[in-house]
């Protein structure tokens, strides 16, 4: 036989190339999974940094007033301002480059001018106890001043007016309320039928109307009360003894919250509630709040403005208790309007008009809304909620992600609760005890189980699952405890068996697996009749109280039984490439199987099954339809393991498609996208930690095999 020896120094040219070739391209892929990372979490970024950027006021148009008597009030109308002045005169005047409208002299100079919510109807109130509605329209085709009443001023109840107040409830329906010390007076007003005023048993220095007309707040000194105007004659509902005198009266967007404002400051108040019934409540404080000068609340969002004497202008939104804006005009700036898209401001400052870009796009989204308990309208008090939607244009939007994040990790951690001893178990069982042969079957057969779409198993858990566990609560739930005393039972009698039984190792699961069905079978099926005898319906009937279909228990099993492949798989593998000579060295010391496992092999196999469970974590947390499917997709923070709940992953599935595009639900859904993924990097980069740390502490073991 001829020998041909390789020298020490082959080289052959070929392989060479090969292998750089190979490298570069394992190299060049890697790197593309970084810049991708990169790219994502950027795109991300750069999706959820406007939601937190500061707002900005830039200077445009100023415009000379032909005649600058002082304003009694200003209006703003996407392109085209609005004002009415002292003497009378009503002008349209252009922005962007339309011409400024002739002026509409009224037939008597208004002594106040009161606006409804939306700025589209303005009550004049004239001397001689006369009033007339009026309504700038400024429409591309219809620029004009229209009187929805007729032009002829209309007789007031009273004779010297100290305030009143305007709502739309419908086209052509008003109802206005004016009031001195003595008394109230409110009407219903419509095109050609004359007003029928009711009087109310108390005056007023300062009123506000609900948008629907449903709810009048007068103060009088230190005196706040609410009215009812809904049935056929008002009726008193609260009346509240404030520690300051009120000096004004404003309702934010919505008309449920209602601004107080004194001496120090501005509070906002809305109902709640209680034992007693809807009682008014004071909800925060703006106590940074200047109310000496004009206060203005936006037409669409719940934010108002306050320009002080000084010009300082200040800008509140009603989730946060300090100014989101502040801006220093100059001296001598008296009057201020908002377009109702919240977009521009108008100024006045002497006989100037100056035209102001405001961007303030998301002015109640904050960090601190989005992870602290924050007292939205109408709730008995602070706390956690999403409800991104409503039925009605007018709810206030709540954006806490505190309830998401809790359903997320509950679930996820019930799931892993349930997964890990199975898993775990059946790992340990399938590599150390089982038979070769029986194992080339029984492993191949549970790695299948992670095929199963998890759509599917959302589907049977929602739909099959959820109905029989209510049907047997109290059985599913003592289920564990009692499989697990038949096990240490089983156990016991296996040490009692013939060698025959026994040999070859493994055969006993041929036994365990009908026992434990038997048992299964039997508690679901007896336990509820002996509970009944023995209990009556007390304890069943209190748990079904508790119970609802769609809960955390249903979604932790299903996503447990998801989650058992890909841990007994990878733990599986860890054990089982545990160097033998280890194992066996063991068993030739005399050490019992059980104890070469527990104190030999999980030692070396602990960094891989630690990042089994890592891995099977990550899974659960990204989870989507299985949680969707089967928590009822309820968002909320406190709650046990019967009630729902809803994840991270399955509120971006579901909202997302209803999001609109830019919108601040839009910028919150990329958001949570990005809390998600941070979680999973941090989770993932702190068990590569630990598993390392692992490695290095045993990986002596694996040098000696």
């Amino acid at each position: 036989m001829i020998e041909n020896r390789i020298p020490v120094h082959f080289s052959d040219r070929r392989r060479r190339n090969i292998d750089r070739l190979v490298r570069r391209a394992v190299t060049a892929c890697g790197v593309g999974v970084l810049l991708v990372m990169l790219l994502l979490f950027f795109w991300l970024i750069v999706v959820v940094v406007p939601l937190f950027a500061p707002a900005s006021l830039k200077p445009g148009q100023t415009i000379e007033l032909t005649d600058p008597q002082p304003p009694l009030a200003l209006g703003l109308q996407d392109k085209w301002a609005w004002r009415i002045d002292a003497r009378g005169a009503a002008r349209f005047i252009g922005l962007n480059g339309q011409p400024t409208q002739p002026a509409l002299q009224l037939s008597q100079p208004p002594e106040r001018v009161v606006s409804s919510a939306d700025n589209q109807t303005l009550a004049l109130i004239q001397p001689q106890h006369r009033f007339m509605l009026l309504q700038p329209a400024a429409i591309v085709a219809d620029i004009a001043w229209r009187f929805p009443l007729g032009d002829t001023p209309l007789a007031l109840p009273a004779q010297n007016i100290d305030t009143a107040a305007l709502a739309q409830l419908a086209d052509n329906r008003w109802r206005l309320a004016v009031a001195d010390a003595q008394q109230i007076s409110v009407a219903e007003l419509q095109a050609d039928r004359p007003p029928v005023w009711q009087t109310l048993s108390s005056g007023a220095t300062s009123l506000a109307i609900s948008p629907d007309g449903h709810q009048l707040y007068a103060a009088l000194g230190r005196q706040l009360q609410l009215w009812s105007l809904r049935g056929e004659q008002p009726t008193l509902q609260q009346t509240l003894s404030l520690p300051l005198p009120v000096k004004g009266l404003r309702l934010l967007s919505g008309g449920r919250s209602l601004l107080v404002i004194d001496d120090n400051g501005i509070s906002q108040w809305f109902s709640v509630m209680q034992a007693q019934g809807a009682q008014l409540t004071r909800s925060r404080e703006f106590t940074e709040a200047d109310g000496r000068g004009q206060v203005i609340a936006e037409v669409h969002r719940r934010a108002f403005a306050t320009l002080s004497a000084e010009g300082k202008l200040q800008f509140f939104a009603s989730k946060q208790a300090g100014p989101i804006f502040t801006h220093q005009f100059a001296a001598g700036t008296n009057h201020i309007a908002i377009s109702p898209q919240g977009n521009q401001l108008l100024t006045e400052r002497a006989g100037q008009l100056q035209k102001w870009q405001l961007d303030n796009p998301w002015p109640d989204v904050s960090w601190r809304s989005l992870w602290q308990k924050v007292w939205y309208e109408n709730y008995p008090a602070p706390d956690w909620v999403w409800q991104s939607t409503a039925a009605n244009d007018d709810y206030q939007a709540k954006f806490s992600l505190v309830p998401m994040v809790s359903g997320t990790l509950k679930a996820a951690l019930l799931a892993l609760l349930f997964a890990t001893p199975l898993a775990l178990a059946a790992a340990m069982y399938t590599a150390w005890f089982m038979s070769p042969a029986l194992r080339r079957w029984v492993k191949p057969a549970i790695e299948m189980m992670g095929a199963l779409p998890s759509v599917v198993i959302g589907l049977i858990a929602g739909l099959w699952l959820a109905p029989k566990v209510a049907d047997h609560l109290l059985a599913v739930l003592l289920l564990p405890f009692i499989l697990a005393a038949a096990i240490l039972l089983f156990g016991w009698a296996c040490n009692k068996l013939t060698g025959r039984w026994r040999q070859p190792a493994g055969r006993e699961v041929a036994l365990l697996l009908p026992w434990l069905l038997l048992i299964s079978l039997l508690t679901l099926w007896l336990l509820p009749a002996v509970e009944q005898q023995l209990l009556g319906d007390s304890l069943a009937g209190r748990l079904q109280h508790s119970y609802q279909q769609r809960n955390l228990l249903i979604a932790g099993v299903a996503m447990g039984f998801a989650l058992v492949p890909l841990i007994f798989t990878l733990a599986e593998d860890a054990l089982f490439s545990v160097p033998a000579a280890l194992g066996q060295g063991s068993l030739a010391l005399g050490a019992t199987p059980w104890q070469t496992l527990t104190r030999i092999v999980l030692p070396g196999a602990s960094a891989g099954i630690f990042a089994a469970l890592m891995i099977g974590f990550g899974r659960a947390v990204g989870e989507t339809m299985i949680v969707l499917m089967a928590t009822g997709n309820t968002p909320q923070t406190s709650g046990g393991l019967f009630n729902g709940a809803r994840a991270l992953s399955a509120n971006i599935a579901i909202e997302m498609p209803e999001a609109a595009a830019g919108s601040a639900h839009y910028r919150i859904l990329f958001l949570s996208a990005l809390v998600l993924l941070a979680f999973t990097l941090v989770v993932n980069t702190l068990a590569e930690m630990v598993r390392q740390r692992l490695r290095r502490r045993y990986g002596q073991h694996e040098g000696q095999g």
